[in-house]
């Protein structure tokens, strides 16, 4: 069963508050564990001004690895690259940001790079922050050929490559993803959310669990850590 907190706010500024102090909690208390934080952020508009609230906390972000739970396969100055608003975010206060996408013809290659990439990295992550598209989709784990490829990816393989059907009318290229099972190796997980849409969805994909249509009930369904779930209007 998925144990799930639910957390709701008036406004996307009140949820921006608390979550940007949620996430720096984290990163002050992996810093005192492990004298070093790694975190995984999603992208889209949702985020935005939860980084910004973010960047603004006094923490030793020197020491703080920040990674795109997903990316398009676009260049990383593109308005569409996640890795880019992340970037603008996070480096000018000297945490270090590690992209994850390499612009490669084949879709799988970029995925086994993505992996390559991730491996250089100590995992597990401190946090994973997930969002939740229309469809169903997490991360870049959507519907399509290569779902089963994100949800069943062995332990040890950290990103693939997926190419989305159908194709996502704003940003119709290919991705790379985290998988389900290093997603679920995060010490932590939280979820935002906006809208009544998607909170309707997302409480159907967590009451249908392992059986759900949707690729975020799937992902959720193998969760072993409580999830909280920040949602707003």
């Amino acid at each position: 069963m998925i144990e799930a907190e639910w957390w709701e706010y008036e406004s996307p500024d009140e949820m921006a508050d608390a979550v940007a102090g949620d996430i720096g909690f984290i990163i002050e208390s992996a810093l005192d564990a492990r004298s070093a934080a790694l975190i995984a952020l999603p992208g889209g508009e949702t985020p935005k001004p939860i980084y910004g609230k973010l960047a603004a906390a006094k923490l030793k972000w020197k020491q703080v690895t920040v990674i795109p739970t997903d990316d398009r396969l676009v260049a990383v100055d593109s308005e569409t690259s996640n890795v880019r608003a992340i970037a603008q975010a996070f480096l000018p206060i000297g945490a270090r940001v590690v992209p994850i996408a390499t612009v490669l013809d084949d879709y799988r290659q970029a995925g086994n790079a993505a992996d390559a990439r991730l491996q250089d990295l100590p995992w597990p992550p401190d946090l994973v922050w997930l969002g939740v598209g229309t469809d169903g989709h997490t991360a870049s784990i959507f519907p399509g050929p290569d779902l089963q490829d994100a949800l069943d990816a062995p332990k040890a393989r950290r990103a693939v490559g997926v190419l989305p059907d159908p194709m996502p009318d704003n940003a119709p290229v290919a991705r790379v993803t985290l998988t389900r099972a290093s997603i679920l190796a995060a010490r932590t997980m939280l979820i935002t959310v906006r809208g009544d849409e998607k909170r309707e969805l997302l409480e159907l994909a967590i009451k249908d669990g392992q059986s759900s249509r949707l690729p975020i009930g799937r992902v959720l369904a193998e969760a072993d850590q409580p999830i909280d779930i920040h949602w707003c209007p």
